[in-house]
């Protein structure tokens, strides 16, 4: 009896792939499968087309990213050689400004100087000719010490 149970079982399994097979159920699976197959090879190069966007667009941005790091170390550099060269030329100035300044002060010395010569020496033709006039008034032997009368006097015109 089992194999009678056995022979309605596989009788029953055949009829039903007969009639999946004229339905067509095959051709159907294969189709679904084919679209399915087809949906995700579209898929992938879809995803990899957006993969090779995203790199060149990733490659643009770092490409940006280097000229804007160039231009800013230029922009850096150059600032650096305008500091350098406002500093060179306030050094300059300020060298200039130092030696006019020293210059002006050494003239101003040298002035002082002339003039005090010019007064010793105004004030020492004064006290000769004081002195020689007493003595062509007085004589040479009037008693006087002329010598050192025109020093005392000269020291006193100095002195003021």
């Amino acid at each position: 009896m089992m194999l009678d149970a056995e022979l309605f079982v596989l009788a029953g399994f055949g009829l039903f792939l007969a009639v999946l097979f004229k339905v067509g159920a095959p051709g159907k699976l294969i189709g679904a499968l084919d679209a399915r197959s087809n949906r995700i090879s579209n898929e992938l190069a879809e995803a990899e087309k957006l993969r090779s966007e995203a790199e060149a667009l990733l490659a643009s941005f770092e490409k940006k990213r280097a000229e804007a790091e160039a231009e800013a170390a230029a922009i850096v550099a150059s600032a650096r050689a305008e500091a350098d060269m406002m500093a060179a030329e306030s050094r300059k100035r300020l060298e200039e400004f130092v030696a006019r300044g020293e210059k002006q002060i050494r003239d101003k010395i040298a002035q002082a100087e002339a003039s005090a010569i010019a007064e010793v020496r105004s004030a020492a033709a004064d006290t000769a000719s004081r002195v020689a006039e007493a003595v062509l008034r007085g004589g040479v032997n009037g008693g006087k010490d002329f010598v050192a009368d025109g020093i005392r006097e000269l020291r006193s015109l100095t002195a003021h």
